[in-house]
């Protein structure tokens, strides 16, 4: 505790038996502290809630960015699987923004279409 002073039992007894008095328990009933330890004591206690939150974010994003991976390397096993993503991506955001989306198709994509509608 912050200003608190312990005080052996020996050295209390001997200030005490020189009156015939004998301590058996000593108890605090009320503690005033400055104005100035009060506020020291808030800021140590602020500072220490902002490194706990500190570190419970530093894990978030620790797990977030093992999820990422893993997800990654599912994804990277199948380039269809990663078309499909996307594709749900883009569907999340046009119902969320009631936006137009321009899609863009690749090339390859184009040309294969075309040898299937000549008969390849």
């Amino acid at each position: 505790m912050v200003g608190c002073v312990f005080v052996p039992k020996g050295i209390l007894d001997s200030a005490t038996e020189q009156w015939g008095i004998k301590v058996a328990r000593v108890e605090i009933k009320d503690v005033r502290i400055p104005v100035a330890m009060q506020r020291a004591m808030a800021a140590e206690a602020e500072a220490s809630r902002e490194a706990r939150a500190k570190v419970v974010a530093a894990e978030g994003e620790m797990n977030a960015s093992k999820a990422l991976k893993q997800a990654s390397m599912v994804l990277a096993e199948s380039p269809a699987g990663l078309q499909l993503r996307y594709l749900q991506t883009l569907t999340t955001l046009a119902a969320e923004n009631n936006s137009t989306i321009v899609f863009p198709l690749p090339i390859n994509m184009l040309e294969s279409l075309g040898q299937k509608n000549r008969g390849g």
